[in-house]
C-alpha cells in the first residue's frame, strides 16, 4: 500500500490538491478541486490529499452507516429485512420498478405505506422508469425518490420502538437521534455541536471531518473498536451490498457498476455535492472525499482513480470501467469532443 508520507506532502500547503481535468480536444478546459482521506480500522491515516479535517455535509454517503441503527435497534430481524431492503436503506436508487416495488412492500410489511414517507417525490434517476411514468400519465411518488429506502429504515426503527411515525424526519425523533448517535460513535467524533442542515430528502445532515468519515467506513470494513453487536450490523450490511449492489443505486449506474464489476469487494457509497465514500474489506480501509464545486462527475472519477491506485481495483477492471474512470464527452451529434480524468501529480 502506498506510504502515508507520500500522500500527505501536499495537505499542508493546498487544501485542495485533489485534481479531476476536464478535457477539450486537446487543451485544458475545466478543473474540478477536491480533498480526500483514506483511513484504517484504527483511525490511522493512511493517505490523504488536502485538508481532511474539514467538516463536510456527507448527504447520502453515509447511508450504510445509518443503516446500521436499522438493525441495531431490533427492527431488521422484527420484519425480516433482508439483503434487498438492507442494501435499499444503503441505497440512493434510480427509481426503477424493482427499487419502488421493494419499498412499497416493505412498507406493507410494517403496516403502513406510501403516504407514511416524507421524503417528498421526484422523477426517477432512471430515464426508462421515469419515460414509463409518463407515458401512463403517473406522477411520481414519495416511493420513487431515491432515499425511500433509508426512509422505510427509518419508519421499521420507529415502528419497532413504538414511536411516533408522523414526523419521523424531524431532528428531535429518536429515529434522527438514533442514527447520530450510531454514525457519531461509528466515526470517533462527537456530533452533539456539529453543524446541521437539512437533507434533500428532509432528514438532518450533519458537518463530519472527511477524515472522521473515512474512519467510519474503515470501521464499517473491518468492524476494529466496535462492540459485538456493532461487528454484526457492520457484518449484515456489508453482506446485503455485496448481495446486491443493484439495489444501492441501479442499472448502469457508477457504484453498482464499479461494485458488481469487483464481484463485491468494495463498498462505494456517493452523496449529493460531490460526495463519495468507500470501504475496502480486504485492504482494510475506508475513504471519502470531496469535490470542492460539488461536482458528481469529479467525485466517480476521483475515488475511481483512488482504488486503483491504492491497489482496490485491479488493472483488467480498471479497463472495463473505462466509460465511468475516464469518460468520454460527446456533443450533440454523438462526436467525441474530451474527456474527464484524474489530472497529473496528486496521485504520484
Amino acid at each position: 500500500m502506498p506510504s502515508e508520507r507520500h500522500h500527505q506532502r501536499g495537505s499542508s500547503s493546498d487544501a485542495s490538491p485533489l485534481l479531476i481535468d476536464v478535457t477539450r480536444g486537446s487543451a485544458l478546459e475545466s478543473r474540478h478541486l477536491g480533498a480526500a482521506a483514506v483511513v484504517d480500522g484504527a483511525g490511522k491515516i493512511v493517505a490523504a490529499w488536502g485538508d481532511v479535517e474539514r467538516a463536510i455535509f456527507p448527504r447520502s454517503a453515509i447511508k450504510p452507516l445509518q443503516a446500521l441503527a436499522v438493525i441495531e435497534c431490533g427492527a431488521a430481524d422484527a420484519y425480516g429485512l433482508g439483503d434487498a431492503e438492507l442494501a435499499l436503506a444503503s441505497a440512493s436508487h434510480a427509481g426503477e420498478p424493482k427499487h419502488v416495488d421493494a419499498v412499497i412492500a416493505w412498507l406493507e410489511r410494517i403496516g403502513l405505506g406510501v403516504v407514511d414517507l416524507e421524503c417528498g417525490a421526484h422523477a426517477p434517476y432512471a430515464a426508462a422508469a421515469a419515460e414509463a411514468l409518463q407515458r401512463a400519465g403517473r406522477k411520481p411518488t414519495a416511493a420513487h425518490n431515491n432515499c425511500s429506502g433509508k426512509h422505510a429504515g427509518m419508519l421499521s426503527a420507529a415502528r419497532h420502538m413504538g414511536e411516533p411515525t408522523r414526523g419521523y424526519i424531524g431532528f428531535d425523533h429518536p429515529a434522527q437521534r438514533r442514527w447520530i448517535k450510531t454514525v457519531g460513535e461509528v466515526c470517533g467524533v462527537d456530533l452533539a455541536r456539529a453543524p446541521r442542515g437539512t437533507d434533500g430528502c428532509s432528514i438532518p445532515t450533519l458537518a463530519i471531518p472527511l477524515r472522521a468519515i473515512a474512519q467510519g467506513m474503515a470501521r464499517l470494513a473491518t468492524q476494529e473498536g466496535l462492540p459485538p453487536e456493532r461487528v454484526a450490523a457492520a457484518k449484515r450490511v456489508l453482506a446485503a451490498v455485496v448481495a446486491r449492489p443493484d439495489m444501492v443505486s441501479g442499472t448502469g449506474r457508477f457504484a453498482s457498476v464499479v461494485m458488481e464489476a469487483v464481484g463485491g469487494r468494495i463498498l462505494l457509497k456517493g452523496g449529493a455535492e460531490g460526495v463519495y465514500c468507500a470501504a475496502v474489506p480486504a485492504l482494510g480501509i475506508g475513504i471519502a472525499l470531496k469535490i470542492d464545486d460539488g461536482a458528481a462527475r469529479a467525485a466517480e472519477v476521483a475515488v475511481a482513480a483512488i482504488l486503483r491506485h491504492l491497489g482496490a481495483i485491479e488493472e483488467a477492471e480498471w479497463q472495463a470501467l473505462t466509460p465511468f474512470s475516464r469518460p468520454t464527452l460527446r456533443n450533440w451529434n454523438g462526436i467525441e469532443v474530451g474527456a474527464i480524468g484524474a489530472g497529473k501529480g496528486w496521485l504520484e
